[in-house]
């Protein structure tokens, strides 16, 4: 099998964990929902593509940065209680305005394999990053991505230590499938949504999570002994740079 394998940096960036709100918290890595979404934005793809994607990489820090927020509740407005006010139709509302906090990685690295369904798609993915017609971002509209490289490989499995490479590329954190054997921190992360009607005129995203393991790799004193257990997973790939992949 083959897939597009594109190696990206990010000065600062948020990839936000939807349940967090006074500190925007973010992910270490970037849930496959938006990595899906900055495939499907730079091919200009208007309906969903079907797609697996290995996510790795790193980062050096982490630090905080305040933003405005705008809280928006279609409420009257009220003097005492709003700090700005929008007029429509003749009717005002209140709308408040204020300081929050958003962590930001620092200096990240990423390498990303993207394998779709339909392999005919790969010389289109390939070229939508080689060339892009627009600034790529992935996290926030502000946090652009400068791609490092872009390129077709191909995927090979390796079982039980057999045939596996000599020399594994796995400096990078990586998101792994939920699995016993290694320590790690465990996530449900959305992947894709379908659009579900729930009430007359108001439609919601039901979003499909996935169950993965953040194992840390580039940071861990076993390091060793985690790409170890990689693989000698039933199912572990490797492209044909001796980078570990997991798709999910």
């Amino acid at each position: 099998m083959q897939a597009v394998r594109i190696k990206l940096y990010q000065n600062l960036c948020n990839y936000k964990k939807p349940t967090s709100f006074q500190l925007k918290e973010t992910y270490p890595l970037p849930p496959y929902s938006t990595v899906i979404g900055m495939a499907h934005f730079a091919c200009g793809y208007t309906q969903y593509e079907p797609m697996d994607v290995s996510i790795q990489g790193k980062y050096f820090s982490k630090v905080n940065d305040l933003y405005t927020r705008y809280e928006f509740a279609g409420a009257t407005y009220e003097d005492d209680r709003h700090n700005i006010k929008i007029t429509d139709d003749n009717k005002s509302y209140g709308m408040m305005r204020g300081v929050s906090t958003a962590e930001l990685l620092v200096d990240v690295e990423l390498v990303i394999h993207i394998r779709p369904n339909d392999q005919t798609k790969l010389e289109e993915i390939y070229q939508a990053f080689k060339t892009p017609s627009e600034y790529i971002s992935l996290g926030r509209r502000e946090d652009i991505v400068k791609i490092e490289s872009v390129d077709i490989v191909t995927i090979d499995e390796f079982e039980l230590g057999e045939d596996a490479p000599e020399s594994v590329k796995q400096n990078y954190d990586m998101y792994v499938p939920y699995q016993k054997g290694i320590s790690a921190t465990v996530y449900n992360l959305n992947k894709v949504y379908a659009q579900q009607e729930i009430k007359k005129g108001t439609v919601i995203r039901k979003w499909e999570k996935v169950k993965v393991m953040h194992v840390a790799l580039s940071r861990s004193d076993k390091t060793n002994s985690h790409i170890n257990n990689l693989l000698e997973a039933d199912e572990t790939l490797c492209d044909n740079d001796n980078y570990i992949v997991s798709f999910v």
